[in-house]
Parts: C-alpha cells; sequence; structure tokens
C-alpha cells in the first residue's frame, strides 16, 4: 500500500487502496453508530475547490477518539485514511490502527491551532497555507447553504424543524431517557384539544407529560418568559451528545421531530437530527436575546404573545 502525502481530493479519488492525507471542508457529519463489533463509526462529507464532495468513514475504538466537529464549515486534516471504492464510489477510509486527524476553525483567519487532534497527528510546515486558501475560498464560495430557522412560535404542525435554542438544563425521564430543557424567548402556538368533558373527570389532561427537574435551584433559573420546550434524546450515542452539549449555551438543532402529547408540545432528537455549536456573536442569538429582553420590560409583555384578548395597557379609572 502506498503513502502519498498531500493530494487535493481530485487527485486522491485515483488513488485507490492507497493511503492519503487530505486538508478539506466539512460539509456535514452523522451522529456516531456502533459497528457489528465494539467499535464506532461517523461518516463526515468533505470537499475542497478541486472536486466536489466525498464521503470518510471514520472509526475508533472508542467514542472520544471520533472528530467533534463544531461546525458545518471547519476543516479538517486527515492523515492517513485509504481510497476505497465501492459500486462507482469513491470514499475515504479512516483506519483506527493507523490514520490520525485534526480538526480547524473554518472562519479564524488567523488561527491556525487545531481545536482538536488525535494523539498521531504531526503537524507539517505548509498545512497553514493550505487551510488559509481553504478559509479564503469557502469565505468566497457557496458550498455551505444555511438553512432556515425556526423560532417556537413558528411551530405550527407535527413534522422535522430547525431550531437554535439555549440549553437550560439536561437530565434523566424515568424510563431511562435523556431530555434537555430548550428555549428561543419565544412562546409555542396553543393546540386544539378534543376531549369530552367526561372524560377530563376520570382521565384529566396532564400539566406536563415528563416530570419537572426535582431541584427548585434548577427551576429558579429558568426563563420567566417564553415557553421552555422538552427535548427527548431518542438515541444510542448519548456520551457523544453530552459531551457537545453545555447547559446556558446556543446550539443549533438540525431535524428535530416536533410533536404533541396531551396538548402539549415537545421535540425529539433522533439519529436524523444534528446539533452545532454556535458563537454568542451570531445573529440569530442576537436576534433572540434582544426579543427577550424587550418582553421582559414590562409586565404584560410578559404574557404568552397567543394570549387573546390582550389585556389594554391604558390604565382605566372608574369613579363611583
Amino acid at each position: 500500500m502506498v503513502y502519498r502525502r498531500f493530494l487535493c481530493i481530485k487527485d486522491a479519488v485515483a488513488c485507490i487502496n492507497d493511503k492519503v492525507d487530505l486538508i478539506a471542508v466539512i460539509l456535514s457529519i452523522s451522529l456516531p453508530q456502533t459497528t457489528r463489533g465494539t467499535d464506532y463509526v461517523c461518516k463526515l462529507k468533505i470537499i475542497d475547490e478541486s472536486h466536489p464532495e466525498i464521503p470518510v468513514h471514520v472509526f475508533a475504538q472508542e467514542i472520544d477518539y471520533l472528530p467533534f466537529v463544531a461546525a458545518v464549515g471547519d476543516i479538517i486534516h486527515l492523515s492517513r485514511v485509504v481510497m476505497r471504492i465501492y459500486e462507482g464510489d469513491v470514499y475515504a477510509i479512516f483506519n483506527k490502527r493507523f490514520s490520525s486527524f485534526a480538526l480547524y476553525d473554518g472562519k479564524d483567519v488567523e488561527n491556525f491551532q487545531p481545536y482538536q487532534v488525535l494523539l498521531r497527528y504531526e503537524a507539517r510546515k505548509h498545512d497553514a497555507m493550505i487551510i488559509a486558501g481553504l478559509r479564503k475560498w469557502l469565505a468566497s464560495s457557496h458550498v455551505i447553504d444555511e438553512p432556515n430557522f425556526s423560532l417556537l412560535k413558528e411551530i405550527n404542525e407535527v413534522g422535522l424543524v430547525n431550531l437554535v435554542c439555549k440549553v437550560l438544563h439536561i437530565c434523566k425521564t424515568t424510563d431511562d431517557k435523556w431530555m434537555a430543557f430548550i428555549w428561543d424567548g419565544t412562546d409555542v402556538p396553543p393546540i386544539s384539544i378534543y376531549k369530552k368533558p367526561e372524560d377530563e373527570e376520570h382521565n384529566p389532561l396532564p400539566l406536563h407529560f415528563k416530570p419537572l427537574p426535582s431541584s427548585g435551584d434548577v427551576l429558579h433559573t429558568f426563563p420567566t418568559v417564553g415557553t421552555i420546550l422538552r427535548l427527548i434524546f431518542d438515541v444510542e450515542c448519548m456520551p457523544y451528545i453530552l459531551q457537545l452539549l453545555k447547559v446556558r449555551q446556543w446550539f443549533k438543532l438540525f431535524c428535530v421531530e416536533c410533536k404533541v402529547h396531551e396538548g402539549l408540545w415537545y421535540g425529539v432528537f433522533t439519529s436524523y437530527s444534528k446539533i452545532q455549536d454556535i458563537p454568542n456573536v451570531d445573529i440569530l442569538i442576537l436576534e433572540r436575546q434582544s426579543n427577550y429582553d424587550c418582553r421582559s420590560l414590562g409586565n404584560l409583555d410578559r404574557m404568552p404573545s397567543w394570549s387573546f384578548p390582550w389585556p389594554s395597557k391604558i390604565t382605566e379609572m372608574l369613579y363611583l
């Protein structure tokens, strides 16, 4: 097996069964899954100026050895990956025994220090020049398509949505599943409930379908304005998710299933969902925080935005 030093993707796809080094932009990353054995695998899609995207299958013995990509558009340096072909499609295999990687911010034009490296990784002198070139190309191209993100108040039907929310708390439910409380400062719309009055007497609608945090100290940290949505994690790779999630930080959530239970909205994070860190200066965060700050100024604005009729903001005086 030949080992070829740094190649662009266009040249690498012609080196079937060879080991190659690649530096490319990350277009997507899947959640880890367990293999038929005891290993973990996640799948990346990468691209550079020379060629359309190709998949990379990353195998690791421990979940901590997989790449924890902070954001789509970041740059990965893959060392000693093996090029393979299956039914005409070329892809790269990251071998847990001899491959290595390093992850770099895709936007920071001055920082050339990786934010995650595997122990076997060795930097080279000209890596910074290649990374700078990829950052410049990425800034001027449109290879990263940003999807639309909904506010909680814009959810109007059961289905998939992309959200930008702050994680307020993470805990386990009574059925041993992980759950996060998320918030964006807006109110989910009300749900029409079709139930007979006599059924309500014997089987009343719940105020919540999952227990609240038992600690009063936790509840006191929750905002007093806006819906706090429960997000249930229906995935096997929770150790990976828990390393990404941080309480009191904002995240982009992709392909979250919005569902209704007994008139209450909740979300489900599945194996098709994705999570991405987001800097505090992002315009999506600033817009949501500004909306919350405005609503927090007065008591009337704290009422759910779907309340009707609104109470008058004019003081009425009755003289007898």
